[in-house]
Formats: structure tokens, C-alpha cells, sequence
């Protein structure tokens, strides 16, 4: 009798540990894997369709670039969409599973846009980065100057060098990196300011600094950690141009802050990427469905 209340006992604790693995399984299971976007309008709607090219979502008809998380419409992963500030992603793959990077903060981050994302979106020239000043000051000589340096070979040399296809020139035709218009000698002794993110624009800037310095004119190249204070100070006059944004996020931007700053020109594109951060494929995408 005794020896069959231990074994009853032992089968019902077999039975308890089974069932509590079994719920622990169904558990892990169904915990949604997290993808980090940005949170901006325009870099949003591009990770979400670069995540739908990858058939990782899909969105509404018609969403395009003004798309959000609430325009997914079907989610076969059932992923969980996290929100975040553009800059703090590449520092979010500690904690989500994957991330979705702009490439000049991947790069800045020491991550290799080309070899290291899991997915990345092709150079379209809707997400070209410009060159943009206050709306009346396009054609200053100080700004057709900086167009100049900025369209030129030695850019574009730089540009495919450095960065090897993390990031590609758009500038069809590139030029000496002068104006012909453009009285440098008039010039000789300004300086033009430009706001600018670290990684490529201030980079890509410093060969432009030489182009101008040849000629005189001296280029200060003030560096921004955010999408917001560039726009800023060149609406209020303090600096004379920015680079560092693609036009949808400008037209974006302009909107909603009833600024009034325009593209003078497409210089290059940064493809955005998907990173793994947690995970380092996208089988687990897979093995969560």
C-alpha cells in the first residue's frame, strides 16, 4: 500500500512538471518578438516597408511613405512594432530582437550597413539626402557655392570610397566643385555655416571644406545629434544651410512646424537597414509563427 502511494505521488509530480513545461513552452511561444522603427513620420513608414518587402508584415493600400504601425494589416509573426528615436536604435539592439536603422546612425554605431543588416532597401531617390536652406536663399551666392562642392567629383570619389555602398552618390553628373556664376572672389574671406549629423554629412563635408578653402571661404560645419535643431537654426537664420535629411522628412517636418526651408539638391542615399539585436537571423521569425 505504502509503496503504491509513493508511486501515485511520483505520477502526480511527473504529471504537475510536465504540464508546467508545457505551459512554460506555450509561454515563450507566444511572446512577440520586438522590431525597433523609428518613431519620426517618413523614417516610420520607410522601416515598415522595408519590413513588408521582407514579408515580415503588410501594410494597407495605399499607406506608402506616411504609413504607421496602425496601417499593418496583416502580422503572420505577429511581431510587436516598438517606437523609438531614431538616434537610439542602434543602442536598442541590446534589448529588442531587431531593429530597424538609418544608416548614418548604423554606421556611427560601427555597424557596417552592407555586411552587417539582415535586410536593406534599395537606393531609391525618394529618401535621397539634400542640401536645404531657408526658403528665398537658394540661389545666394554663399549657397550656389556650397551646391558646387557638394555636386562635385571629389565628393562623389569619396563618397563610393569611404563608404563602399553603405552609402551612394545621386549626383548624376559631377562637376569641378565650382560655379561658374559664383564671384569667388567676393567670397574669399565668408564663412558658411551648415548644421549637419556626424556620420556620413560632417564627413562628407570635410572634402567640401577643402574645395572652399581653396577659393578662400572657410566652411563651419556645426554636428547634430537629432532630426530636429538642424531645421531650426537655418529657419531662424543662425546657420545658412543643413544636410542631413531626405525630402519626405523635410516636406514632413515643414508641416507640422510651419518652417519654410527647401531642398537646393539630392547629394546621396543611405539605405536603411534591418539589424538583429537580440537574434541574428531572421529564422526566428520562423520558428515564432
Amino acid at each position: 500500500m505504502k509503496k503504491n502511494s509513493v508511486r501515485l505521488t511520483a505520477l502526480i509530480l511527473a504529471l504537475v512538471l510536465s504540464l508546467s513545461l508545457a505551459l512554460t513552452g506555450c509561454g515563450s511561444k507566444s511572446t512577440s518578438l520586438k522590431i525597433a522603427v523609428p518613431n519620426d513620420t517618413t523614417n516610420e513608414a520607410r522601416a515598415l516597408l522595408l519590413l513588408q518587402e521582407n514579408g515580415i508584415i503588410k501594410l494597407r493600400d495605399g499607406a506608402g511613405i506616411t504609413a504607421t504601425k496602425n496601417d499593418i494589416v496583416e502580422n503572420p509573426y505577429s511581431v510587436e512594432i516598438v517606437e523609438a528615436e531614431a538616434a537610439r536604435l542602434p543602442d536598442m539592439l541590446k534589448d529588442a530582437d531587431y531593429a530597424v536603422i538609418n544608416s548614418n546612425y548604423a554606421i556611427n554605431a560601427g555597424l557596417n550597413p552592407v555586411n552587417d543588416s539582415l535586410a536593406i532597401e534599395g537606393s531609391s531617390s525618394a529618401y535621397a539626402n539634400i542640401l536645404a536652406v531657408k526658403e528665398g536663399n537658394e540661389t545666394t551666392p554663399k549657397i550656389l557655392a556650397l551646391k558646387a562642392a557638394l555636386e562635385s567629383q571629389q565628393v562623389a570619389s569619396f563618397i563610393e570610397s569611404k563608404y563602399s555602398g553603405s552609402v551612394v552618390s545621386t549626383v548624376d553628373h559631377p562637376g569641378t566643385g565650382y560655379d561658374d556664376s559664383v564671384d569667388y572672389e567676393a567670397l574669399k574671406g565668408q564663412t558658411i555655416t551648415v548644421a549637419a549629423s556626424p556620420t556620413p554629412h560632417a564627413e562628407i563635408l570635410e572634402v567640401v571644406k577643402e574645395i572652399l578653402a581653396a577659393k578662400g571661404i572657410t566652411l563651419d560645419i556645426q554636428v547634430y545629434n537629432d532630426y530636429v535643431v538642424p531645421n531650426t537654426v537655418v529657419d531662424d537664420g543662425t546657420v545658412d544651410a543643413n544636410y542631413f535629411q531626405h525630402l519626405p522628412y523635410l516636406e514632413d517636418f515643414n508641416a507640422e512646424n510651419n518652417t519654410h526651408i527647401v531642398s537646393v539638391s539630392a547629394i546621396h542615399v543611405e539605405p536603411m537597414g534591418l539589424y538583429g539585436g537580440r537574434q541574428t537571423s531572421l529564422d526566428a521569425l520562423k520558428a515564432s509563427k
